[in-house]
């Protein structure tokens, strides 16, 4: 089950499922991004669950690094 607080990118992006589970397979710069995107994303549900600490600058970067990722996974994917 998926938590309100997570960002997978196939919900993220449904309209283009069968693009990313293409590019997954074929592509393996777009798979290193698309594996750290969720890496960070989990991370930043274990900070905003309270089961990890972090300071609130430490969060906030962790999410523009999640923005940037989901940014150019998203150029990879119209592409």
């Amino acid at each position: 089950m998926i938590s309100l607080l997570e960002h997978p990118l196939l919900s993220e992006f449904p309209e283009h499922r069968d693009v990313i589970v293409q590019l997954k397979t074929s592509d393996a710069h777009f798979r290193r991004l698309y594996e750290e995107y969720h890496e960070v994303d989990k991370h930043i549900v274990r900070i905003e669950e309270q089961i990890e600490p972090a300071t609130d600058a430490f969060t906030e970067g962790l999410k523009v690094k999640r923005l940037h990722l989901k940014d150019d996974l998203l150029r990879a994917i119209l592409t």
